[in-house]
């Protein structure tokens, strides 16, 4: 049973959906993306009935918008709960203190940060919104005299995006405060199947342009990437799935390994893969699986014959965030050819309505590892050169 909202749907997606049969819900959100008739659309009634008879149904949601939906509706199981463990940072860092009993975290009211004592804190730290999405509001404080000048960029953004998302998907009433991860960071594509046993679906390494940045402009999988990551990104999901006992349950994880070769959780995302149909979609690009249908048919990626062929090659999920430093509404053009012209094998470019979203669209890409120039430029690059303001 599928939850769909805004603000994205693939047409992979979609079509998944229709070849497989897969049953989506018919919500408010669902027929403003189009999901309004046909044998496996369920008005909202019927789904829940199902879910009251049955206990072995299996829920996946594009977006965190439904999480509101499953709050009201679904209370009678264990979901919300099990949601708000992941999706609340504060109750996450809690959750897994058993794992981490030094990890520094500190909750701080939307209304204290005015007066937050700074010189109290360790640093560097990073502060970002208790419910959050999208890398919103996220910023990292590395010395005492920056957090001035961080505390208006903060306010200046959940300005702008205050209005975009429900409280269930981006809550900025409270923050949290925790020690900063270093090491590289990774987002996994994964569930817990019947047993509460972590199944990885792709790994991916993201990459910044420097210490400070917190962006979420490149990631990339390649053979080396899953196979350097496997083995002990699933051991330490399956220690994540027995303190949160879930089961049939799909999660987009974000982790740091630091130097010591210690794996860290950022944060991981309930009831989903990665937003806007992104990872997932680019997995399938790259080797040749959906994994979509892996989780409803509970499927395992036999990655040794996956990714047979794939070495030296990257696919990279590249997010063409709006870091122009200009409004979207005052930006005319945005030129796609032009960008699209820069990749040697760019496979699908997504473009998303800039003026009512803070980003310009997804591209998908292959690069060979001779050519990772081009992941590095457009990494650096803040997109001016492809916009057009209006004067």
């Amino acid at each position: 049973m599928i939850l769909v909202d805004k603000p994205y749907v693939s047409g992979f997606f979609r079509e998944t959906v229709e070849e497989y049969g897969f049953s989506v819900v018919k919500t408010k959100g669902a027929k403003s993306l189009g999901f309004t008739d046909g044998p496996n659309i369920l008005e909202e009634k019927e789904a829940v009935q199902r879910l009251k008879s049955s206990e072995d149904i299996q829920i996946y949601t594009t977006s965190e918008n439904s999480i509101g939906w499953i709050a009201r509706h679904l209370s009678f199981t264990n979901l919300p709960e099990k949601i708000d463990l992941f999706k609340n940072k504060l109750k996450f860092r809690t959750l897994l203190s058993p794992l981490y009993p030094d990890f520094y975290f500190k909750e701080v009211p939307w209304d204290a940060l005015e007066t937050l004592p700074i010189q109290d804190i360790p640093m560097p730290f990073v502060i970002k919104p208790v419910v959050g999405f999208f890398s919103m509001g996220v910023h990292k404080v590395t010395v005492p005299e920056e957090w001035d000048k961080i505390r208006e960029v903060i306010k200046a953004e959940i300005h702008e995006v205050k209005n975009l998302y429900p409280n269930e998907v981006l809550n900025t009433t409270s923050f949290i405060i925790e020690q900063n991860i270093e090491g590289d960071e990774f987002a996994i594509d994964a569930y817990f199947d019947a047993a509460g046993d972590a199944v990885i679906l792709n790994i991916y390494n993201h990459i910044f342009s420097s210490g400070e940045d917190v962006s979420d402009r490149v990631y990339f999988s390649s053979g080396e990437v899953v196979e350097g990551n496997l083995n002990e990104f699933t051991r330490f999901l399956n220690e994540v799935g027995k303190l949160s006992d879930v089961k049939d349950f799909p999660v987009h994880v974000e982790v740091r390994r630091t130097d010591e070769g210690v794996i860290i959780p950022i944060e991981i995302n309930p009831m989903r893969f990665g937003g806007w149909c992104s990872t997932p979609d680019m997995t399938h690009l790259a080797y040749g699986f959906n994994p979509y249908v892996y989780y409803f048919h509970r499927k395992r990626p036999d990655w040794g014959q996956i990714l047979k062929g794939k070495k030296g090659k990257r696919y990279s999920v590249i997010v063409l965030d709006n870091s122009t430093g200009v409004e979207g509404r005052k930006i005319t053009a945005f030129d796609y050819d032009r960008l699209w012209s820069q990749f040697e094998n760019p496979l699908e470019l997504r473009k998303i309505n800039y003026r009512e979203y803070p980003l310009f669209g997804f591209l998908f890409t292959e690069t060979a590892e001779k050519n990772i120039s081009e992941l590095e430029r457009i990494l650096k690059s803040n997109l001016r050169e492809f916009v057009s303001v209006e004067t």
